[in-house]
């Protein structure tokens, strides 16, 4: 009597979805890498395929283009980035307070994405801003004018120039990832991306911005 052996059950519609989404993620994360270095003129899909394992022919199953590939990784960064502004409810809080916690939240994001400054470099070099504008991004930007906005209402902030100021309050957020590399060789003793450096470079952030934009700095509460 012959014995077949049983067929292995396929997989079903959930099992298929999350298989798809895993395969997504990864193309993304190294795209997100391929990009930050190169660009999107100097990306190459054959070295995403490379570091991820899947094929040339997948990539392009998944995201049709190397121009939507890089779209589409610029519409996930935006989508986390307004994820964490909402899941953060700043809009009920005060406006010093929502300042620092943006301030926190932003070189945290920074630190734990250390390609995405230079993502938005080369946008602005390569593209002048072109897929960049797409995205949706700048809802963060007038989120963080409207604090500065909030803050001047309510008397606690003085009268800033909100646009000016909140690129200003990113440039310094950002600067010091974007350019630890170079910074680096000025004190080559500091472990820059460390966990205390970050640290104490957050703290030095806070200070600095709203010694500049508090109305009566002494009176500022700690978070």
């Amino acid at each position: 009597m012959n014995h077949q052996g049983k067929k292995k059950p396929s997989p079903n519609k959930k099992e298929r979805l999350r298989d798809r989404e895993a395969t997504k993620a990864e193309i993304l994360d190294a795209a997100e890498e391929e990009f930050a270095k190169y660009g999107l003129a100097g990306a190459k899909i054959d070295a995403i395929a490379a570091r991820t394992g899947v094929t040339k022919a997948m990539i392009y199953y998944y995201f049709k283009s190397k121009d939507a590939l890089y779209q589409e990784v610029f519409q996930r960064l935006v989508r986390e980035l307004n994820q964490m502004i909402q899941q953060s409810h700043l809009d009920q809080l005060p406006a010093e307070v929502a300042l620092k916690m943006v301030i926190r939240s932003a070189i945290a994001y920074e630190a734990s994405h250390p390609y995405r400054g230079r993502l938005w470099f080369h946008e602005a070099i390569q593209n002048q801003g072109k897929y960049g504008k797409l995205t949706g991004w700048q809802d963060s930007f007038v989120f963080l004018m409207g604090i500065l906005e909030r803050g001047i209402a309510e008397g606690s902030f003085r009268q800033v120039d909100p646009f000016l100021t909140t690129i200003n309050i990113l440039g310094i957020c950002v600067f010091y990832f974007d350019a630890q590399e170079n910074l680096s060789y000025l004190k080559p003793d500091r472990q820059l991306l460390s966990q205390e450096m970050i640290e104490k470079q957050t703290q030095e952030v806070i200070n600095l911005v709203l010694g500049g934009v508090l109305l009566y700095s002494e009176n500022s509460s700690k978070v």
